[in-house]
């Protein structure tokens, strides 16, 4: 039986149902705070599709929201996890490679064993010629500005800059307040999260760095560290940007086959860097899955580490 609720003028589906994107949003009809509810609690887990989010930083894309079952409990502040290349994290049928993270499912077993906290998934998918440019943080500034690295990302991407600091703005100055303003959140940064897989890997680590008071924890699966041109910069920029172990973590794996067969030097690396600031076994994991490839079929099969990593 399909489930529709009546919300911020957006159709919501059952989950299990198709995730095909259906409904249009327009920025500007967002309604005043407290002006909806829902009057009793969604009886299954529901993903509302939110088409064509306009951005004044970075191009329109589309923003999924997936709610657990029982939302919204009383009391409750939600915990939120924001994850990058949204159309690979719930449905196949818009997936980049056919096979999608099947967060919605993940989740949805984890709180029903109770290994997480009731938590809320916005996803926003990437808009595939940029994605490069978007992911890739702009840091240090010295070397992403450069005459010889924009003629180099114009060669490779098409675009002679990165905009990975607009599509930071985007996400937490536009979508973020979005989710903060409709919904049954904590807007603590210790309630705040990041996940992403390889340059959503990246950029993931990025937005921890660069609003540090925003986000309290990072989940960075086979973080694409070896970027020709520009990576030794950004590795060697890594100390003067990580947050205070003391109200941040940070989760990071790989795998050792395909490309993730070159990560483990770079990760080693990036480990050591973070345990000379200060992270331990409380607040950082860095873990190497044997046999795993570079595919969303073995994030798939991963992805509930760092999920109860982070949401516990």
């Amino acid at each position: 039986m399909i489930q529709r609720l009546f919300i911020l003028s957006l159709f919501i589906f059952s989950s299990c149902n198709n995730r095909t994107p259906q409904n249009t949003f327009e920025k500007n009809a967002v309604v005043p705070k407290n002006t909806h509810e829902i009057s009793s609690p969604i009886y299954n887990d529901t993903i509302i599709y939110v088409n064509d989010f306009k951005s004044a930083f970075v191009d329109a894309r589309n923003v999924e929201i997936w709610l657990p079952s029982g939302y919204p409990q009383d009391d409750v502040k939600y915990q939120v996890l924001y994850m990058h290349d949204g159309q690979n994290v719930f449905n196949k049928e818009t997936s980049s490679y056919g096979t999608s993270w099947e967060i919605d499912e993940k989740m949805d077993s984890l709180l029903t064993a109770g290994a997480i906290s009731p938590t809320i998934v916005v996803n926003s998918w990437n808009t595939g010629k940029k994605r490069f440019n978007e992911y890739m943080p702009q840091m240090p500034d010295d070397a992403v500005e450069s005459a010889f690295a924009k003629a180099q990302l114009k060669e490779t991407t098409g675009y002679d800059r990165l905009y990975s600091d607009d599509y930071l703005k985007f996400m937490t100055a536009e979508l973020k307040p979005f989710v903060d303003l409709n919904f049954q959140t904590s807007i603590k940064a210790e309630d705040t999260f990041l996940m992403g897989a390889s340059m959503g890997g990246l950029i993931s680590m990025y937005a921890m760095m660069e609003y540090p008071d925003v986000y309290g924890g990072a989940a960075c699966m086979s973080t694409h560290f070896p970027i020709p041109v520009l990576g030794e910069a950004m590795m060697q920029d890594i100390p003067n940007r990580i947050p205070d172990p003391a109200t941040h973590k940070f989760y990071f794996d790989y795998g050792t086959k395909t490309l993730d067969a070159q990560y483990e030097p770079h990760q080693t690396r990036v480990d050591k860097l973070f345990e000379a600031a200060g992270y331990d076994l409380s607040n950082y994991r860095s873990i190497k899955f044997e046999g795993h490839e570079h595919s969303e079929k073995f994030w798939n099969r991963r992805v509930a580490t760092p999920l109860v990593f982070l949401l516990k």
